[in-house]
């Protein structure tokens, strides 16, 4: 008998009682600075379409240096989020399946790079990665191995700033997910490591697509530690949020050009999130 159909034959859950929905007239106490809020948000996105300049939009596009931005954008940014799977699951499996001591200090510790200032997470990967720095020294002089001011290192910089979203996700997915089924491939003989890969991520599937779309959004979008870190080298580490910095000093329109692109993947990540974020009533 599988886990699932053992777990089947236990009695469901209770259903959660539905959530009452309030009616009756907004206090305009809150629509006010509610609709203010949205303004906010929504007037920058709509100045960027509006001074879009469509009629050169496909030969901008297709520059070289707008290509060559995109295409290390996105190569970084995948890699990055590999990198951050392999590592982020299994501490995210950690974090919610094993209670150990000083837990909670390291899942404080894993959520530091959302708050910490990029600029100062590339100076922090600079110490330890650079050519005199605690690691990146040893790897220098061992294995000619430099990490700073290229490729690897851009991957680097996004994989700090970003797999904390990616171990979130996956943490909160695991933690919504029915222990029963695990329970259930354990008492059939199923070791901890057949039970994480056959059953374990199954569940869960979805919460690490999601983490990882999240993930791999943040690393593209990366800019402060990028260029702390990595350096501005077109070709070689200028990714498309750096172009847009570069663009902003000598070219308005291809700012906004490049901008564009960003935003355009920002809305098509929102919505392949859409079942996960925006389907509550």
């Amino acid at each position: 008998m599988s886990p699932r159909d053992a777990v089947a034959a236990r009695p469901d859950r209770p259903a959660p009682p539905p959530r009452p929905r309030r009616t009756g007239p907004v206090p305009v106490a809150l629509l006010l600075p509610a609709t203010l809020g949205l303004l906010f948000l929504v007037l920058p996105l709509a100045g960027l379409l509006i001074r879009t300049p469509w009629s050169t939009l496909p030969q901008r596009l297709t520059e070289p240096g707008v290509l060559t931005a995109l295409r290390l954008s996105v190569q970084a940014a995948t890699l990055a989020t590999l990198l951050c799977l392999v590592l982020g699951v299994p501490l995210a499996w950690l974090l919610a399946r094993v209670d150990f001591p000083g837990r909670r200090l390291v899942r404080a510790l894993v959520t530091v790079p959302l708050v910490l200032p990029p600029v100062v997470g590339g100076v922090a990967l600079l110490l330890v990665f650079g050519r005199r720095g605690i690691v990146g020294g040893w790897l220098d002089s061992t294995f000619g191995l430099t990490l700073p001011f290229t490729t690897t290192g851009v991957v680097l910089a996004e994989a700090f700033v970003a797999m904390p979203f990616l171990v979130i996700a996956v943490e909160g997915a695991l933690r919504g997910a029915d222990v029963r089924y695990e329970e259930a491939a354990a008492t059939l003989g199923a070791g901890r490591w057949t039970t994480f890969t056959h059953v374990t991520l199954p569940l869960v599937a979805p919460g690490i697509a999601a983490g990882a779309v999240l993930c791999w959004a943040r690393a593209l979008g990366e800019f402060g530690a990028t260029i702390t870190f990595a350096g501005n080298f077109p070709g070689r580490t200028q990714t498309m949020p750096l172009a847009v910095y570069l663009a902003l000093e000598t070219d308005l329109e291809a700012a906004i050009v490049l901008s564009l692109v960003l935003l355009t993947v920002s809305v098509v990540i929102l919505v392949s999130l859409r079942d996960r974020w925006l389907s509550s009533p």
